[in-house]
């Protein structure tokens, strides 16, 4: 036999597996409570309240955390979900949306 021949799909699969990856960073602010953060993370990324909490103390102590590492469609969404998703009613300095940035994952 002289070579294999690669289907459609395997060809797809793999060249997604080389698809680069992306981390999507929320970052930290004195408008926004651990409520809010935990509220928000269970909401829209479905996290457990420990894996929630894990995120709010992180982002709070270090001034940001990564929330997930996908490929970049996937990440621009979820960056884009937490930056909309509104203000701290618990807080009356809190104007708006946390902020949240992506970056090449290394």
């Amino acid at each position: 036999m002289s070579g294999a021949a690669v289907t459609p799909e395997l060809e797809r699969e793999s060249l997604e597996a080389h698809e680069p990856l992306f981390h999507v960073v929320l970052l930290d602010d004195d408008a926004h409570t651990y409520d809010y953060v935990i509220e928000m993370l269970q909401k829209l990324f479905f996290f457990s309240f420990q894996q929630a909490l894990d995120h709010a103390s992180e982002v709070d102590e270090k001034g940001r955390t990564i929330i997930m590492t996908v490929e970049l469609p996937m990440a621009e969404f979820a960056r884009d979900q937490i930056i909309a998703y509104g203000p701290d009613y618990r807080m009356e300095n809190s104007k708006g949306s946390m902020s949240a940035i992506i970056e090449p994952a290394t």
